[in-house]
C-alpha cells in the first residue's frame, strides 16, 4: 500500500503511447474504486480497457485489438486461469504483459492471482514502501474506523460502506500491532 504501484502503470502506460504505441489496460472487477478508471493516490488516473470479471478470459474482451503490451492493476484479484492466459499471451502474441499488484492480504496470505503470478512471471521486481517506523514495510494493515483489524473477508474494498483504509508497514509493526490487539 502506497508503493506507486498504480502511478507506475500509469507512467508506463504514457511512455508507450507517446511513442505511438497502444497498449491494453485491464483491472479486475473486484477493484470497484474509481469506476472504469484506474487511480493514483496522487491524483494520476486513466480509462481501462477491460474490467475484467472473474469468470471472463482477457482473449474474449481484446478482440480485435493487438497491442503493444498488456498492463494490469490490482492484478492480486485475477483468478488462476485468466494469470495463466496472461502468461500464454506473452509466450504465444510475444506481448508483454506487466501486473502490479500487492502480494498478501492483510492477514500476511497470499492472494491467489499473486501466488500463481509468483510461480510463473518470467521476472518479478518489487516496489517498495516506507512503515511509519522508517523501516521497508512489507505487510498491509487493514483498520476498521481506524483500528487495525487482523480477521475478516480476504477483500474489502477501500471506500465501502465502513471506514475502511490500508496502510503499508514493516513485519516488525506489523506484529507488534497484532499482538496489541489481542
Amino acid at each position: 500500500m502506497g508503493g506507486g504501484k498504480t502511478t507506475s502503470l500509469l507512467q508506463l502506460k504514457y511512455n508507450y503511447e507517446q511513442k505511438g504505441m497502444n497498449v491494453v489496460l485491464i483491472k479486475p472487477a473486484t477493484d470497484t474504486k474509481a469506476g472504469d478508471e484506474v487511480s493514483s493516490r496522487i491524483g494520476l488516473h486513466s480509462s481501462v480497457d477491460i474490467v475484467l470479471e472473474k469468470n471472463a478470459t482477457i482473449m474474449e474482451n481484446m478482440q480485435p485489438l493487438r497491442p503493444w503490451a498488456i498492463l494490469v492493476d490490482e492484478a492480486q484479484f485475477l483468478t488462476p486461469a485468466q494469470v495463466d492466459e496472461l502468461y500464454e499471451i506473452t509466450k504465444a502474441y510475444d506481448i508483454p504483459v506487466v501486473c502490479y499488484g500487492l502480494r498478501c492480504d492483510f492477514q500476511m496470505k497470499g492472494f491467489p492471482g499473486s501466488t500463481r503470478l509468483l510461480e510463473i512471471a518470467d521476472e518479478i521486481e518489487e516496489l517498495k514502501t516506507i512503515c511509519s517506523c522508517g523501516e521497508k514495510a512489507t505487510q498491509n494493515l487493514r483498520k476498521e474506523n481506524g483500528e487495525p483489524v487482523f480477521a475478516g473477508e480476504q477483500v474489502l474494498i477501500d471506500g465501502s460502506t465502513k471506514e475502511i483504509t490500508y496502510e503499508g508497514v514493516c513485519g516488525k509493526c506489523y506484529i507488534r500491532i497484532r499482538n496489541k490487539a489481542r
